[in-house]
């Protein structure tokens, strides 16, 4: 499973010009569910956004973590993040999972995060949607969790 997280200092995801998840600072993370990726992964990519310490402390250093400065998390399913686009001119989807089980494994993230975080948002599943955001920083980083080899 894959997070793309940015710190943000505000974040919405509208759905035909609807706001339908939105946040202040925190972090805004688009949510890929790879092949093979089980509820397992998602919980571990869950615990390590809540803990990941991209936001500075007194001394300028990235220290803290979301929970830490009480932020919000805003999670945005995203199934071409794990496309391979290591040759030719369109990249291939083949990495992603089936629609079926992203929509669980991705509902199952946001259960998770609500389970652990007081701020979760998220945007929805299979539709268009348009995010807006105001990165800090920018700050943006890609975590993997991946399946047991």
């Amino acid at each position: 499973m894959i997070g793309l997280l940015q710190r943000v200092s505000s974040a919405r995801v509208e759905i035909g010009g609807e706001t339908v998840g939105a946040i202040g600072r925190g972090l805004m993370v688009l949510v890929g569910v790879e092949r093979g990726d089980t509820e397992r992964e998602g919980e571990r990519l869950i615990e390590r956004l809540i803990g990941y310490r991209v936001f500075s402390d007194a001394d300028r250093k990235m220290n803290l973590s979301v929970a830490d400065i009480g932020g919000g998390l805003l999670l945005v399913p995203q199934f071409t993040l794990p496309a391979d686009t290591r040759k030719g001119a369109r990249p291939s989807l083949s990495r992603a999972a089936p629609p079926d089980i992203g929509r669980c494994r991705f509902e199952h993230v946001v259960a998770r995060a609500r389970a652990l975080h007081p701020v979760v948002e998220t945007g929805q599943f299979g539709v268009n949607m348009q995010v807006t955001l105001t990165n800090d920083g920018p700050i943006t980083f890609t975590l993997r969790v991946a399946p047991p080899a």
